[in-house]
């Protein structure tokens, strides 16, 4: 065994510490929680526990590729920055961009970001931070001076409410929520509201759930704020004092919103429930409300956060234990972007690109040039590339073509540009396709540097494994190209010790206070120290910092606006993106993991069973979801818990995993107007089934070349891949078909199958030494064989006769031989287990359940599901 490292998880901008230990005999990494991190205190999601399942190289980018070809490291970087420097000098900075990552370390980010601005001229680079960020982070710079969030998540153990906006926290956050489930033990015990269009699984622990109408929180929230004027719940002391600009934005609110009846109404909530809420708020002096997507998400982010942010400044619940407004951020260094300045509007150091930060940040730089207007964000930039004006872009670590909306227009852009490069871990992303130079760079457990998270915490990421094949830093890929662009001296750096180290000191330069960033207490370290560093946040103990000028905060009047687009008789349904439980963005790490997987495993969109009725669509069948910017076709899931009129699906899915299931290509590209966040939750669609001849499944212990069928997605299995596809038009000779795709070319070879012509159905089997090697079953009906049993025979070291006698009569042979679909990730446990358990034992609990099986055990985000079962067994 080797030495404990203690890093941060690569996942969501919550921050959890990790132990990352070696397993004896080559076995793969063990991880674990670290109990020490604040952030967790030892616990992880079902994601961080699974990480271990991801530390592979197969799939790997290991090598520099230019053009297709591989190159040497000196080849490529002089490929880049020759390209570079013959678009410069032809037509100038703004011809060049880079787009970056919340993935990215705060070393990372901080490179790029002083190479485009302060020694190229220019602010062409944004961030991915923009799509689910920017809102936050623009509505703070309107209320604070500074992008300043004002809360701990020690203020959200001690709230009395907690009221959650826009956020599946359960899923999205789960260490969040497990900690508001935890402060929800105590006596008095708080309350919890979930704001929330769909329900979720946040709202089975929720006291009250708003199921709003999409796209209406200024509405709630103004209303809000009218209710505690007009109800003497405004701190007048606090407001006179703190902020200005409270008369513009009451009289909007009470404009807008002053009848909670007609709140109400619009919002598509009851009154009572409607006044519950504001009485509830008005009443508790130790609020927090945390927002995430589906609040910045929206053509008026901006409006929603400030909208939230005024409720607190109305009240003076900010800055005092237990109370603030709280944005919640998707990725785990979301906040380290925003630090360096990695947006297009932004200079490093939370300064603005306005000329006393341009006069801060060159002459600490000593650059030649910097930046004297804000570049393009990230829509925008994308257009431009379309459009011919950016004729060099390079992205890293993130993957445009997948997450942006119009994606086919992202993709289209990308094949007329003059040079792509993309720095990356993974050799195929639908971005690399689009690649002239490809860059090899370091991936989680490899990589070395810091990460902030949603609280303003920052965090070492250490490495605990070596560089693989020619992999390197994002850090040292950025400073050699520019030392080939003769800006060597700027860039001379020899670890992200030293970068870390320039970006404290230029936090603190200048400063006087005058911003609430300022790391100045962390320059100087010595490499022993930053190595050694603790995860530390930085600003006051209450976040709160008013940086405007007279250090008063400011309200906003925000006046509610109905989204840009909107359903009509062509495109009648409102398309709503998101994230599932145990995936993440385009699935290029958890897709690899088994147990991740299997909980969800194909591409889907979920609608009301009312509205599946009415558009002809069924459950389990395929469905094409359409909008005017795109097409794709998923598995339909019927689900009451889907409001009506509305459609979700997943953002996870990609060309290199399924056949027609990016979600980005159907979003529309409207924007926020101030912070440029794209509008992921309002897209009008229409849906419609997607008739096929047959359905099928293939699951292999090696990869398969799938062709010649309509529809197919990839699942990677335990021991396999598993392949759903379906077709349509005539059916092959199954027997020949199933042999060819598995390769089964010996006469001799023990294949088991079974053909019933008057049904249409064949299933087979591939034994080799008594093990299964692989098996396909298909039918015109798409109610085939579970596939969880079938999986349970890849992990056995014999298949027995009884085994034999199910695959050829395409049943279980026994009861508890199909474990069922996956429930807990963290265990494995699946769904017939629980409800064979909860039966057999009469377990009357999700706790009794999680004492007898563990499931539900590490981070709670399946206990939702447990408790369904459980409720469901005693009806």
């Amino acid at each position: 065994m080797s030495a404990a490292v203690r890093t941060t998880c690569p996942y969501c901008g919550v921050g959890c510490g990790v132990i990352a230990k070696a397993a004896a005999h080559g076995a793969p990494y063990e991880i674990s929680g670290d109990p020490a991190h604040p952030a967790n205190f030892g616990r992880l999601c079902s994601k961080g526990s699974a990480l271990g399942d991801t530390l592979g190289l197969d799939g790997r980018l290991l090598h520099p590729q230019v053009e297709g070809r591989r190159a040497s490291w000196n080849d490529a970087l002089d490929f880049v920055a020759s390209g570079l420097r013959r678009i410069l000098d032809t037509h100038g900075a703004n011809a060049v961009a880079l787009y970056v990552s919340g993935q990215l370390l705060t070393e990372d980010y901080y490179v790029a970001n002083k190479l485009v601005k302060g020694y190229l001229g220019t602010a062409n680079i944004d961030t991915n931070s923009r799509l689910c960020m920017a809102s936050a982070v623009a509505g703070h710079k309107r209320a604070f001076g500074e992008d300043v969030v004002p809360v701990s998540y020690d203020d959200v153990d001690r709230a009395d409410l907690v009221v959650l906006v826009g956020s599946n926290t359960a899923w999205c956050h789960p260490i969040v929520h497990q900690r508001i489930v935890a402060a929800r033990e105590r006596t008095p015990k708080p309350k919890l509201v979930v704001v929330d269009p769909r329900r979720t699984a946040t709202c089975e622990d929720a006291d009250l759930h708003l199921s709003i109408r999409a796209g209406t929180d200024v509405w709630l929230f103004n209303g809000l704020l009218a209710f505690l004027d007009r109800h003497g719940h405004a701190d007048r002391d606090f407001v006179r004092t703190y902020t200005d600009g409270v008369d513009a934005a009451l009289a909007v609110a009470h404009a807008t919103a002053g009848d909670p009846d007609a709140v109400a109404e619009r919002c598509g909530v009851d009154v009572a429930d409607l006044t519950r809420f504001y009485s509830w708020f008005a009443a508790t002096p130790r609020v927090v409300t945390l927002f995430s997507q589906g609040v910045n998400q929206s053509s008026s982010g901006t409006d929603k956060v400030n909208s939230i942010i005024n409720c607190h400044l109305l009240t003076g619940r900010i800055g005092k234990p237990g109370a603030g407004p709280f944005s919640i951020t998707g990725q785990p260094n979301a906040m380290g972007g925003r630090e360096v300045g990695g947006f297009a509007n932004t200079l490093a150091a939370h300064l603005d690109l306005d000329a006393r930060g341009q006069q801060i940040v060159q002459s600490f730089w000593k650059s030649p040039h910097i930046a004297t207007q804000q570049g393009p964000k990230a829509v925008e930039m994308f257009e431009r590339v379309h459009r011919g004006e950016i004729k060099a872009i390079w992205i890293m670590a993130t993957n445009p073509v997948v997450s942006l909306p119009d994606a086919d227009r992202v993709r289209e852009a990308l094949s007329k540009c003059e040079l792509v490069i993309v720095s990356d871990c993974v050799a195929s992303t639908d971005t690399l396709a689009a690649a002239h130079v490809a860059l090899p760079a370091l991936g989680w457990g490899e990589k070395d540097g810091t990460v902030t998270n949603s609280e303003r915490r920052i965090s070492r990421q250490r490495a605990f494994l070596p560089a693989p094949g020619e992999a390197k830093a994002d850090w040292w890929i950025v400073c050699e190209v520019a030392k080939r662009l003769g800006f060597g001296d700027a860039f001379a750096f020899s670890s992200a010790a030293a970068i870390f180290d320039e970006h404290a000191r230029l936090s603190a330069h200048e400063n006087d206070g005058a911003r609430a960033f300022d790391l100045g207490a962390l320059a100087g370290m010595t490499r022993e120290q930053y190595d050694a560093l603790e995860p530390v946040r930085w600003g006051s103990a209450s976040g709160i910092q008013f940086s405007h000028p007279d250090r008063r905060a400011r309200f906003v009047a925000t006046s509610p606006k109905s989204p840009v687009n909107s359903p009509s008789a062509e495109f009648p349904l409102v398309l709503n993106t998101g994230r599932i439980r145990d995936q993440w963005h385009t699935m290029t790490r958890t897709g690899r993991s088994a147990r991740l997987t299997s909980h969800l495993p194909e591409p889907f969109a979920e609608l009301h069973p009312a509205d599946a009725l009415l558009y002809g669509v069924r459950d389990g069948g395929l469905a094409r979801v359409a909008t005017r910017w795109g097409a794709m076709v998923v598995r339909l899931r019927e689900s009451a818990d889907q409001p009506r009129g509305s459609v979700f699906a997943p953002i996870h899915w990609n060309d290199t995993v399924s056949s027609d299931a990016r979600v980005g290509a159907l979003v529309n590209p409207e924007i926020d107007p101030i912070s440029g966040e794209p509008e992921f939750k309002h897209t009008p669609a229409r849906l419609e089934p997607f008739d096929v001849d047959w359905h099928g499944f293939v699951l292999a212990r090696h990869a398969l070349a799938i062709d010649g069928v309509t529809w197919w997605t990839r699942i990677q299995g335990e021991r396999f891949t598993r392949y759903e596809l379906a077709g349509r038009g005539p059916k092959p000779d199954w027997a020949a078909w199933a042999r060819r795709l598995l390769a089964v070319d010996d006469d001799d070879a023990d294949w088991l199958d079974y053909r019933d012509d008057g049904a249409a159905t064949y299933r087979a089997a591939h034994l080799v030494d008594d093990r299964m090697h692989g098996c396909v079953f298909v039918s015109p009906r798409q109610d085939l064989p579970s596939r969880s049993w079938l999986s349970s025979l890849f992990a056995k070291t014999r298949i027995e006769e009884i085994d034999r006698v199910g695959l050829l009569i395409g049943a279980p042979p026994t009861a508890d031989s199909d474990p069922g679909p996956t429930v807990c990730s963290c265990f494995g446990v699946g769904r017939n287990v629980i409800a064979r358990a909860i039966r057999e034992q009469k377990l009357s609990s999700a706790k009794e359940v999680t004492a007898c099986l563990k499931a539900g055990g590490n981070c709670g985000s399946c206990l939702p599901e447990i408790r369904r079962l459980v409720a469901g067994a005693r009806g």
